[in-house]
This record gives structure tokens, sequence and C-alpha cells, in this order.
């Protein structure tokens, strides 16, 4: 019987996991209701130093049926650097990769072991700057929201300044999370959040990565 062709998705944790297939059915393509019937195979490394491994791109691309290998991880504090970080792991194996990764997220195409194969990163927000899922979540916020995701800002710049414990680098997230708080339905996480339509993938800087997705796996 033959293999059914393989997408697969590499991405730093549970919660990337969980958003990615909202994100991408909220923009109109149609998940799968199992594991088994998705349309990308997503499988978290419970963190950026496992999903680094110098072993882990050249196993994941000997994967019987492989046609297109995707990686999202977040920018942090330093985009440059984490750029560099995959291109130096990936290096090995994929020989020809540009010294910097595209605006648009990079697709690129090659051949390992007589196999013709997609290769993709996605660095949060944007491939530019720092900054995370959340981060690029404020994309997602839709326009009649601005004035309460500015508030939010504000109310966590403030709690700050009152010595909130919070770490400086998780102030994204603080600002999401806020802002979740004060929804319809409070406390949503933040896939749910996609599905129940309060965050919205509209927003152009939102579509130029469901444009990457649909490019790497040809949707």
């Amino acid at each position: 019987m033959a293999t059914k062709p393989l997408k697969k998705l590499l991405v730093e944790g549970t919660e990337d996991q969980r958003v990615i297939p909202e994100l991408i059915e909220a923009s109109g393509i149609p998940w799968g209701e199992t594991k088994e019937t998705a349309i990308v195979k997503i499988k978290s490394y419970d963190g950026i130093e496992n999903l680094l491994d110098k072993n882990v791109i050249y196993t994941e691309l000997e994967d019987r049926g492989l046609i297109s290998l995707g990686i999202i991880i977040d920018a942090d504090d330093h985009p440059l650097d984490r750029w560099q970080s995959i291109r130096h792991v990936c290096l090995p194996t994929i020989f020809d990769l540009p010294q910097e990764l595209p605006d648009t997220g990079l697709v690129h195409s090659f051949t390992h072991n007589s196999k013709d194969l997609k290769f993709g990163v996605w660095m949060m927000p944007d491939n530019k700057i720092r900054g995370m899922l959340e981060t690029f979540l404020e994309y997602l916020i839709p326009d009649t929201n601005n004035h309460l995701w500015d508030y939010s800002k504000e109310v966590v710049q403030e709690a700050k300044i009152k010595n909130a414990p919070f770490k400086d680098s998780y102030t994204d997230k603080a600002y999401i999370y806020t802002w979740l708080a004060w929804q319809k339905t409070p406390g949503r996480q933040l896939h749910d959040a996609i599905k129940q339509k309060f965050l919205v993938p509209t927003n152009p800087k939102a579509q130029i990565f469901v444009n990457w997705f649909k490019s790497l796996y040809d949707l």
C-alpha cells in the first residue's frame, strides 16, 4: 500500500500545538477532525533547546513519506541570533539556506536522500522583531477592540510599576491574557479564543503567516 504523503510541523510547546490548527481553521482551511485526518502533523518538542538539538532535523527528515517539514519558533529577545542558531543546526543536512530569514518566512525546496522536500521556518512574531506567539496574537485583535487592547497594555505597565512579579520577557503574555480576561467569556485559552472568534486572523500581518503556511504545505 502506498505511503500517505506526510506533512509535519515542529513547534516549541503545546500552546503552539493547540493554537496553529485553530488559526488555520479560522482562515478557512479545514484542519481535520482527528490526528489521523489532520492536514499537517504537529509535534511539540517541549522547549527550544530540545527542538534545536543537532539530531532532530536530520531524524525528522528521515521520516517515511515526508514531503514538507516546517518549524515555528519564538524570536524571543534576539531574532538574528535565533535564526543563526536554526541555520547552524540545519546546515549539515540542508546546505544552501539563506543568510537571512525572509520577512515572509522561509520556504525552501531541496533534495535529501533522493527525495524532493520542502523545508520551512517561521519565527514568531514576524521573522524580524523580538517576540513570541503571544506577540503575534496581537495581530488577531479585532479593530473594534483596539481601545480595550491599548488599555490592557496600560494596565499591565501600571501593574509592573507596582511590582507585579512577572518577568519582562513575559510582558506580551501579560498583555494578551489581560485582554482576554475582559472578553464576553473571560479566561479563554489562546486556541479557544480563536475558536470563539475573540481573535480573528484578518489582519494583513496575520495573513502573511497564513500564506507562509499554505505555501509550505501546498494548501
